[in-house]
């Protein structure tokens, strides 16, 4: 099959016939399609340009690797969304432990936010509140705030109830309100109060 006819064959198309041994065609059309919004949400999940790569890039393997345990009960996008937040979680649970083991608890590794304009600025001071979110809380407002994915869907990408998705997402922004007020006396916006 040429590259243009798999272009009009729907996601679970693709990926049935990558489990019935097409020699990776199917598959390659299937990362084609989603690699950047895969990229996007890991990146809003690890906040780390590298280990979001990392994530995907394992992600991808993993459902390359793991195509026949897709059942259909979910579409492929949702699979996939389950598949990195799960690499994004234990990616971000290796760093930690590698962090203490360094000595470097607490650090983030952004770049100098001083060294950009407003919008860089501001967009460096929510990245790093995201990142001091608790994991539950980010991830939901990642899928559900950021990616515009209906709170149902996040739900079966998390692996919880739709009403913990909710609760999440309702702490989540109530936490990043508190860290991005300004503070009593401030003129700027964007510097993040405490976190809570």
């Amino acid at each position: 099959m040429t590259a243009p006819d798999l272009a009009d064959l729907d996601d679970a198309t693709l990926l049935a016939r990558h489990v019935a041994g097409d020699g990776g065609v199917a598959f390659g059309e299937l990362f084609r399609r989603h690699r950047d919004r895969m990229f996007a949400v890991a990146m809003r999940t690890t906040g780390q340009r590298e280990l979001a790569a990392d994530a995907v890039q394992e992600a991808f393997i993993s459902a390359f690797r793991r195509a026949d345990a897709y059942r259909g009960d979910a579409a492929v996008t949702t699979w996939l969304h389950r598949i990195v937040v799960n690499a994004c979680l234990d990616r971000l649970r290796r760093e930690k432990v590698a962090v203490r083991r360094a000595g470097d608890l607490g650090e983030l590794d952004l770049p100098d936010r001083h060294d950009r304009h407003a919008s860089t600025e501001t967009a460096l001071v929510v990245r790093e509140a995201l990142a001091r979110l608790p994991e539950g809380q980010r991830t939901a407002l990642v899928l559900v705030d950021m990616h515009g994915m209906p709170v149902a869907e996040a739900a079966v990408v998390l692996g919880v109830a739709e009403g913990t998705v909710k609760s999440r997402c309702f702490r989540g922004r109530e936490a990043l309100a508190a860290m991005l007020r300004p503070a009593e006396g401030s003129s700027d916006a964007t510097e993040p109060q405490g976190a809570t």
